[in-house]
């Protein structure tokens, strides 16, 4: 027996079966069509949204960040909650920019922006944050053939990483940002260009289910960007703290203690360096905004049984959620949370089942060895905190089954 993840506690049961957004698994699935699906409760978002702002210094900025999840209609929702989104490619900025979002208020990260990439940036007038020399001074050549100013910042790898993330993105050998001790050369640059300076990105890791690590990491953030400033002699109009902020996917996980957070954040900007003192700040989240709203809803097309073992066999898989198979950079494979949506909260069978996928790969697996109510043939099986590194994140076109449906609930 292997255990489930903890179900995020937004989803009930009605007459036995998983209400998603007021509305039982069923329903839901029929007003889709078919199955595997995507369901979004976008109720859960709002709350956590307003959860956050409540704890969180009232001078910071709130953004999206768009890998998370850039599914069109849960993007011109997002638009009026948030107050930015942040991108990672030529093709999330347009979806931001469809979504309604002021350029004013967009980020463009990533390590390989290419030439058309940074054009459609310049050009839309959205804060690019460049990740290297080589691309501070295409972007310079670019803007000056376009004859716009273009709107810099400098994201920092800094020289420490955040404890406990799921993925490190700063501190030591990194291809995100600019080390460090590089970075006011690079200022200098960008300035003397005549680009207007938009100040420093820095995001030093994802996943992390420890509040007091964040904190540490929000705290470094702000001594280093102070001084980048004071070593610039440069102001910073902006300041990108990144996020972090992570969500419980496994047995044993435990949410994250945002109050904590948001305190220690009010202390930190309410003494802020001199050089500071204008600056504006945000944070950028993605997974922790969206991740436990989702809901991946797929039927039970066969159940066998193999050397004394069940094996549940469903219509989606790793090729929908890579992530829940194990697949997405977890080290260890531990099983997300996971139920019969039909069968919700109704007493387990004696002896565990697999839930996998259709796919002809062993690593198609959606639980191991689960302890579950007996499924049958025709049954729904959800797994839980499909919001996030869902659809996206994973290889939707293996073995041409083709993608599953998505919509807001």
């Amino acid at each position: 027996m292997t255990n489930l993840g903890p179900i995020p506690p937004d989803f009930v049961s009605r007459d036995g079966e998983l209400c998603i957004g007021g509305k039982t698994a069923s329903h839901v699935v029929a007003e889709a069509g078919r199955t595997p699906l995507f369901a979004y409760d976008m109720a859960v978002v709002e709350r956590r949204l307003r959860e956050l702002r409540a704890v969180m210094p009232q001078r910071l900025a709130i953004h999206y960040a768009l890998k998370a999840n850039p599914f069109a209609p849960l993007l011109r929702h997002m638009r009026g909650l948030v107050d930015g989104f942040d991108v990672a490619s030529g093709g999330e900025l347009a979806a931001a920019l469809n979504a309604g979002m002021d350029a004013a208020c967009i980020s463009f990260a990533g390590p390989g922006k290419d030439d058309a990439e940074l054009a459609a940036a310049i050009e839309a007038g959205v804060t690019i944050n460049l990740e290297s020399h080589n691309e501070a001074r295409r972007a310079i050549a670019i803007a000056g053939k376009l004859a716009i100013r273009p709107r810099l910042a400098v994201r920092v790898n800094p020289a420490f990483d955040l404890r406990g993330s799921g993925m490190k993105m700063g501190g030591g050998a990194r291809q995100f940002g600019v080390d460090a001790p590089l970075v006011p050369a690079l200022v200098q640059e960008i300035i003397g260009s005549g680009a207007e300076w938009r100040g420093y990105h820095v995001y030093a890791g994802s996943q992390s289910l420890d509040a007091a690590a964040i904190v540490d990491a929000q705290s470094a953030t702000l001594d280093m960007v102070a001084g980048l400033a004071e070593a610039t002699k440069a102001p910073v109009p902006h300041c990108n703290l990144g996020g972090g902020f992570g969500i419980p996917y496994f047995s044993g996980d435990a949410s994250l203690n945002i109050a904590t957070i948001g305190a220690a954040l009010r202390r930190q900007l309410s003494q802020l360096n001199n050089a500071l003192r204008d600056t504006s700040f945000a944070i950028e989240l993605g997974r922790w905004l969206v991740g436990e709203a989702g809901v991946y809803l797929t039927r039970v097309i066969d159940v066998k049984s193999s050397h004394g073992e069940t094996f549940v066999i469903t219509d989606g898989g790793l090729h929908h959620q890579l992530a829940a198979s194990g697949n997405f950079g977890t080290v260890v494979k531990r099983n997300y949370p996971l139920a019969i949506a039909n069968k919700f909260g109704a007493a387990t069978a004696s002896d565990p089942q697999h839930i996998v996928g259709r796919l002809c790969t062993p690593l198609d697996r959606l639980a191991h060895k689960a302890m579950l109510p007996l499924v049958a043939v025709g049954d729904l099986v959800a797994v839980f905190c499909a919001g996030a590194y869902g659809a996206t994140a994973s290889p939707e076109n293996f073995l041409g089954h083709g993608p599953a449906v998505e919509l807001l609930v």
